[in-house]
């Protein structure tokens, strides 16, 4: 198994990515690629002393993607960029998957521009997995693609439910449409339109959720407009943060809440790791053809190695082919869903 690492890539540089990837070599055996200025690279593996070097391998890619630039103009012009390079070493056979913390746009566009999409796909999407108190939830699209048509929220639906299967073990997952309302004339006319065709898909569909339904369990795949999901994911994150900032902050005001918090701690402790990020790695980008996992730019050791891992299971579970399978499995669907809306057009 090898995986592509973009090893410059995140807001804190190669020393996160050369230490998560060492320990993912140590625990898993997978060889990793770090792509990326060489020199900087092999100062970290340096510092980190001892490592397996038949299992690390470094290509020289030194070129940066500005974060505030255009990534479709930064990954057409910089051929060596690092997250660049991860999507060509993919597309040459010379990776399984790739992963990178750093530009989520560019990450996308590398891997548009790389390896393509799967037939069948017009869009990729982000699959953030949100913590519930049943387990997982998928949340796509999490911010690829900022506006939508229904036939990209029909595919986000059939991608999601795929990965939750694959990931999760979740036999049938319960897909569920982001929307303002549970009843199915709620929410914008994306929403309304994604509506009418959605049972069409053979999915084992749910209905409207509100977004007070997304940590619930409701549902194992929430599908949405990368807008509203950004905005969602966001959310969630800086609440948790925040919950738990509130409860430090109210403890030190009070110091009799210090024993019921030392009592507490073991609850709060698993609370904590899963609503940590870094817990579950990164996201699949799912729809194009090979596995690409997008972590947060806040990523640490923690979070790159378990991406690693995730990317790993993606290639084992095969989810790029399942997902171009069932695709063509349902061409004839989305070929009359099409017709329809040419007909109402008219």
């Amino acid at each position: 198994m090898r995986i592509a690492l973009d090893a410059l890539g995140g807001d804190f540089g190669a020393k996160p990515n050369v230490m998560g990837a060492l320990e993912a070599v140590r625990d898993f055996g997978y060889e990793v690629i770090l792509a990326g200025d060489e020199s900087v690279i092999k100062a970290e593996l340096k510092a980190a002393g001892k490592y397996d070097e038949s299992k690390i391998s470094v290509v020289h890619a030194p070129q940066t993607i500005n974060m505030d630039a255009h990534p479709a103009r930064e990954c057409r012009d910089k051929k060596d960029a690092g997250i660049v390079a991860c999507a060509r070493l993919v597309k040459e056979g010379r990776a399984d998957a790739m992963v990178s913390a750093g530009n989520s746009g560019a990450a996308m566009v590398a891997a548009l521009f790389g390896l393509g999409r799967i037939k069948g796909i017009d869009r990729p999407a982000i699959a953030s997995p949100m913590p519930t108190r049943r387990g997982v939830a998928l949340l796509v699209d999490a911010g690829a693609n900022a506006d939508c048509k229904p036939l990209n929220l029909l595919q986000f639906a059939v991608m999601g439910s795929i990965y939750s299967q694959i990931a999760y073990g979740v036999e049938s997952p319960v897909v569920g449409l982001l929307s303002i309302g549970e009843e199915e004339g709620k929410g914008n006319q994306l929403v309304k339109d994604t509506t009418k065709y959605i049972r069409q898909l053979g999915l084992n569909y749910y209905g409207n959720l509100e977004g007070r339904d997304v940590h619930t369990g409701m549902a194992d795949v929430i599908v949405c407009d990368g807008f509203t999901g950004n905005i969602v994911l966001k959310l969630s994150e800086g609440l948790a943060r925040t919950m738990f900032g509130m409860i430090k902050d109210g403890v030190k005001k009070n110091p009799f809440a210090l024993l019921g918090l030392l009592m507490a701690k073991p609850a709060l402790s698993k609370i904590k790791d899963r609503t940590d990020p870094e817990v579950y790695g990164g996201a699949p980008l799912l729809g194009v053809e090979g596995p690409v996992i997008i972590c947060h730019g806040k990523s640490g050791p923690k979070a790159i190695y378990n991406a690693i891992k995730i990317s790993a299971r993606l290639v084992e579970s095969k989810a790029v082919q399942n997902i171009a399978r069932s695709m063509l499995a349902l061409k004839p669907v989305f070929e009359k869903l099409a017709e329809h809306k040419n007909e109402a057009a008219k």
